[in-house]
């Protein structure tokens, strides 16, 4: 079997704060914010498989052997998506995903990719004479098709909250722009 190509996410550590601290109630928003985070990634995941399934299934439809054949034209399915995860940064889109780590120390974090998977991991121990504590943290994200490993960033708030940038592509993998030169 193939060993899987994993890469190390490196993680800066910021001296700026996500959290607003003009509430009084910040860590009840900050955990209402964290679930509607998670069910959007869940709803970004689940419409990015459907918009790919569709895409195969129209492109892996027979033609009619007397008829020319067509290029099936490729959906450029990240403009499309309107999801609170996706930010405009000039020209690009980009993937903005945040995590609550602040129960963990930076060097108890780990941020990677295996293959396509955004992996987020956090443990902490704690022993003495007369208690033991232990936690871990352990988030998996699917990135979307034609994100490269090398181009995403990792930042972590004095306040505990990682986020992770990934650049998302221009064009649907294996389309490329031809410029069109005029004489």
């Amino acid at each position: 079997m193939a060993e899987a190509n994993k890469r190390n996410i490196p993680i800066k550590l910021g001296d700026f704060s996500v959290i607003d601290t003009e509430f009084s109630n910040i860590r009840e928003r900050f955990d209402s914010e964290m679930r509607k985070m998670e069910e959007e990634m869940a709803k970004f995941r689940h419409e990015l498989m459907n918009r790919e399934a569709n895409f195969f299934e129209s492109t892996s439809s027979t033609t009619n052997s007397a008829l020319p054949s067509r290029i099936p034209k490729q959906q450029n399915y990240v403009s499309d998506i309107s999801s609170p995860l996706i930010q405009d940064e000039g020209d690009n889109k980009v993937l903005k995903l945040r995590f609550d780590v602040s129960q963990y120390a930076p060097e108890e974090i780990v941020v990677k990719t295996v293959d396509q998977k955004l992996l987020v991991h956090a443990k902490h121990e704690e022993k003495s004479d007369t208690k033991s504590v232990y936690r871990e943290y352990n988030r998996e994200f699917l990135l979307p098709k034609g994100v490269n490993p090398e181009s995403i960033r990792s930042s972590l708030s004095k306040d505990g909250v990682l986020t992770v940038d990934a650049p998302l592509p221009a064009l649907t993998a294996g389309e490329t722009l031809i410029p069109i030169a005029h004489k």
